[in-house]
């Protein structure tokens, strides 16, 4: 059974910055060829993407968070990560990191592997 495990998250006051980490273990496949993603999910919202990576290291962000957040991978670690710098009490939130062979299903919100998420809170 494949496990994600995520780290990192934790209270930060705004403008601060958070590091998040999620490494993977019990793939069935080439670590390097999955896409990879972070979500977060806000009480009383929808879970939402927040950056996405595939295996050739492109990234995505949800417009909320370019230009402050930076997702990252270390195929060699099975890791990816995601690193928060000008946070905001909106960022307040779960995050999970999330992992599928192909972007679609990343992308749909659908992918098949998920950490058991993180908690981030944005003190104003």
């Amino acid at each position: 059974q494949v496990q994600l495990v995520e780290s990192g998250g934790g209270s930060v006051q705004a403008g601060g910055s958070l590091s998040l980490s999620c490494v993977a273990s019990r793939i069935p496949f080439i670590y390097g060829i999955y896409a990879l993603a972070w979500f977060r999910q806000a009480p009383g919202k929808e879970r939402e993407v927040v950056a996405t990576i595939d295996g050739g290291g492109s990234t995505s962000y949800a417009d909320s968070v370019n230009g402050r957040f930076t997702i990252s991978r270390d195929n060699a670690k099975n890791t990816v990560s995601l690193q928060m710098s000008s946070l905001k009490p909106e960022d307040t939130a779960v995050y999970y990191c999330a992992a599928d062979s192909t972007m679609r299903r990343v992308v749909a919100g659908t992918p098949t592997y998920w950490g058991q998420g993180t908690q981030v809170t944005v003190s104003s």
